[in-house]
């Protein structure tokens, strides 16, 4: 949204700023300003002139010497300019002074200076300029010469500030409008809420009665049939048009907010969209058939020609303006062809309508033409807004003298919206702000952008235009910023739980990050969007799983337009960009969401599951991975019951050096060392390794119910014992052996050696543990421990293991 200060001005009484100073405090009451421009930018000395004489020049058959009087002195200058006369009136540029360089989209470049100096010998001592020299174009001045300098009107004062006579003294602004703040999409929005800003009085634009004695129902018959995607469709008429160059005034309105004119009538209708917000369509009142407007829904393989000459392939959610035969208008974006206004335009129907502003950016979207109108129409305008609009064209075009108006209107409103009341309670502004400020202040700040209070009711009344005010904490935002943000203390948040803090889960997330960052990782943000082709850099099956991934609507391209269901994809994307960058130790950890849907089409909201995944090169091996893990785990309280499983191997990981992570018979997560193929995939040498643990059950198995025991005074016995079995049983087996036949005695056991080689048979390993048995009431005695050793070594034997000779 673009606006020039002048017009802005012209609502705003008495508006006396600088623009840094308009900036800051627009900015600092919620309409943040992005920057200004300033139409005289590079533009200098530059006066008003009236040639007295012009010569040739002695040497030059394509120049002329002129003598210009400037107000304060008489002037000698050279030009080539072929339009210039005696007696004209012309923009002079004084020695010293700069015109633009060049001029690109209504945007003059860079600027050059005019010095005194001599043309073919003969002292030029300033220069007549064209309009395009003082960074403008010819559609903004339509007067101007074509290859000429611009000659002024005979009354024109002489030296006076040419930038000033012809309204380039100005800046033009751009604000980052929110979608909510409706209101304002216009001038006349930034307009109230600059007279709110700095306390002046708001101008509302005028509009007196327009029209003749005749009726507009006697030329022109409305009907909406689809009144849920129009509310509200107003038509008025105007004949015996004039179609001619709007007034300077006018045109200069339309540039400043980067709008080229074009003609009067086409001038008022985008004048007055962006001055109230309200887009507004004029058709040739002779192409409409059966002069009547249908407004319904495009059948579904139609196609239609708008404006700019392309067909576009319509359907059923596509709202039309049609007459009794055809369709004449692509409701809410763009006009047809077939109904354009020309110059021989006799009469024209003026369109002032409301529609449903989420069909019109689908429908922009999907025929792929975005315009100012449907970029308003689709934020969902004020119905109320549209009358208003409407009699305001018909007053400029009597006004301007561009037709005569038909009295009255034809008005198909299906519904309007009504003042929102909302319950005024001061306490419960200064709570939610943690202010003291008087009710009497409160409602002055309020009273500025027309929130009205209610004495009997004690209510606030929200005009229709200020759809964003909804409660009593939108209240307390408004009081905010007109009473200053910077003023507002700092206070702590009221709470009647004096145990608040974070929640369970936020909880095991802070001790999980901080865990691994004990163990020397750094936090990655990666993106939940991924491309698909991820799958592939993974090696994961055709049939895997992990390729149901939810497709995004309205992607920003193929490498953002799926919801992940995989994790390691940003994590190794963030260790190729550190190893491009030759980083030669890298350890990351992220947490973040996967999402897995339930079936596809999506029918309900995916699962959205937290992961930790982790990821390193250059920073240990497997087993530095695995003591990581387990510290996590040990961190937890839960240590005790993980083992883990290689069982079914990951296609992304090294077939050899990987495992699943499982702790109490439940898959919890997975690590190990990153598949070569992969890290080639990912532009990467050597060892990469990654660990993934899910977060929901990290949260289910973690138990911080410390329980502490006496010391026993009873001696610990120790028995070694050294086992041999198949290579291919892992030693869980052995251990889950050990707590099962043992029982309660045994207090603690240790794998202290792994042997494989001659000794033993080719496919078997021996393992050495030292078992520690202890009781708490007493101290055992041999035959009891024996026992429990014999119970191991029958159980051992289940499995195919014995005790090494």
């Amino acid at each position: 949204m673009d606006t020039s200060l002048s017009w802005i001005k012209d609502y705003c009484l008495d508006l006396d700023v600088s623009p840094e100073e308009y900036v800051d405090r627009m900015t600092l009451t919620g309409t943040k300003v992005e920057g200004y421009k300033a139409l005289d930018k590079d533009l200098d000395k530059i006066v008003t002139g009236h040639v007295l004489s012009v010569e040739k020049h002695p040497d030059a058959d394509k120049l002329v010497v002129c003598q210009v009087d400037v107000g304060s002195e008489k002037l000698q200058i050279v030009t080539g300019a072929p339009n210039v006369k005696e007696n004209d009136k012309v923009i002079v540029v004084l020695d010293g002074g700069n015109v633009a360089a060049s001029h690109k989209d209504g945007e003059a470049e860079g600027g050059f200076k005019i010095k005194k100096g001599k043309l073919r010998g003969v002292m030029s001592e300033g220069m007549m300029c064209s309009i395009e020299e003082l960074g403008r174009t010819k559609y903004e001045y339509p007067d101007a010469c074509e290859d000429g300098i611009y000659i002024l009107p005979p009354d024109t004062p002489v030296g006076i500030d040419a930038i000033k006579l012809l309204g380039l003294d100005d800046q033009v602004f751009e604000y980052e409008i929110t979608s909510n703040r409706v209101d304002c999409y216009s001038v006349m929005g930034i307009a109230r809420e600059a007279a709110a800003t700095f306390n002046k009085e708001f101008k509302y634009p005028e509009i007196e009665e327009s029209g003749n004695n005749e009726k507009a129902s006697d030329y022109i018959d409305v009907e909406v049939k689809d009144a849920d995607l129009c509310p509200r469709y107003i038509a008025r008429v105007v004949k015996n048009v004039k179609i001619e160059p709007s007034p300077k005034w006018l045109r200069n309105r339309l540039a400043s907010v980067g709008i080229r004119p074009i003609n009067n009538v086409v001038d008022i209708t985008n004048f007055v969209m962006e001055e109230f917000g309200q887009p507004m369509h004029a058709f040739d009142y002779d192409t409409l058939e059966g002069h009547k407007i249908v407004v319904k829904r495009a059948k579904d393989g139609e196609e239609f020609t708008t404006l700019d000459g392309e067909s576009r392939k319509i359907n059923s959610d596509t709202l039309m303006i049609c007459d009794a035969n055809k369709y004449v208008a692509m409701a809410g974006v763009m006009g047809g062809q077939n109904s354009m206004i020309t110059d021989d335009v006799k009469t024209i129907l003026f369109e002032a309508a409301t529609f449903n502003g989420t069909n019109i950016r689908k429908t922009s979207k999907r025929v792929g033409l975005r315009t100012d109108a449907s970029n308003k129409f689709e934020k969902g305008l004020d119905p109320n807004n549209a009358l208003d609009a409407i009699n305001r064209a018909c007053y400029l075009i009597e006004k301007l003298g561009a037709g005569e108006v038909v009295g009255g209107m034809v008005d198909v409103c299906e519904s309007l919206l009504e003042q929102r009341r909302i319950k005024f309670d001061e306490n419960k502004v200064n709570n939610i702000l943690g202010t003291n400020i008087s009710k009497e202040e409160q409602l002055e700040y309020l009273k500025r952008v027309e929130l009205e209070y209610d004495e009997k009711t004690g209510e606030i009344i929200v005009p229709t235009f200020r759809q964003d005010v909804e409660r009593i904490a939108d209240i307390a935002e408004e009081v905010a910023r007109f009473y200053g943000y910077d003023k507002i203390p700092v206070t702590l948040p009221k709470t009647s739980d004096v145990n608040a803090g974070l929640s369970y889960k936020l909880e095991i997330e802070e001790l999980v990050r901080n865990c691994v960052r004990y163990n020397g990782y750094s936090q990655a943000m990666c993106y939940s969007f991924e491309s698909p082709k991820v799958f592939d850099k993974l090696l994961l099956p055709q049939d895997s799983w992990y390729r149901k991934a939810i497709n995004i609507q309205n992607p920003l391209g193929e490498d953002f337009s799926i919801m992940r269901t995989i994790s390691i994809n940003g994590i190794l994307t963030s260790l190729a960009t550190n190893f491009n960058h030759r980083q030669k130790k890298v350890q990351l950890y992220e947490l973040g969401n996967v999402y897995i849907p339930h079936d596809l089409p999506l029918a309900e909201l995916p699962d959205e599951i937290m992961e930790l995944t982790l990821g390193a090169y250059d920073s240990g091996d497997f087993f530095d991975l695995k003591g990581t893990i387990e510290d996590i785990f040990e961190l937890l309280g839960a240590r005790d019951r993980i083992y883990y499983d290689d069982s079914e191997p990951l296609p992304f990981l090294h077939p050899g050096r990987q495992a699943r992570i499982i702790y109490d018979h439940k898959d919890i997560g997975y690590f190990g060392c990153v598949h070569p193929k992969v890290v080639k995939n990912y532009g990467m040498k050597g060892d990469v390794y990654i660990a993934v643990l899910h977060m929901p059950q990290l949260q289910e198995i973690a138990d911080f119910d410390y329980k502490f025991k006496a010391i026993t005074k009873y001696p610990a016995v120790n028995r070694d014992l050294s086992i041999v079995l198949d290579k291919d049983i892992p030693v869980l087996k052995i251990e889950e052996i050990f707590e099962q036949a043992a029982g309660k005695i045994l207090e603690s056991y240790k794998l202290f050696d792994y042997y494989e080689g001659k000794n033993v048979g080719e496919n078997e390993k021996s393992v050495a543990y030292t078992l520690a048995f202890r009781a708490q009431d007493r101290t055992l005695e041999d035959t009891e421990i024996d026992k429990k050793i014999d119970k191991i070594v029958a159980k051992l034997s289940e499995i195919g293991a014995s005790l090494r000779a």
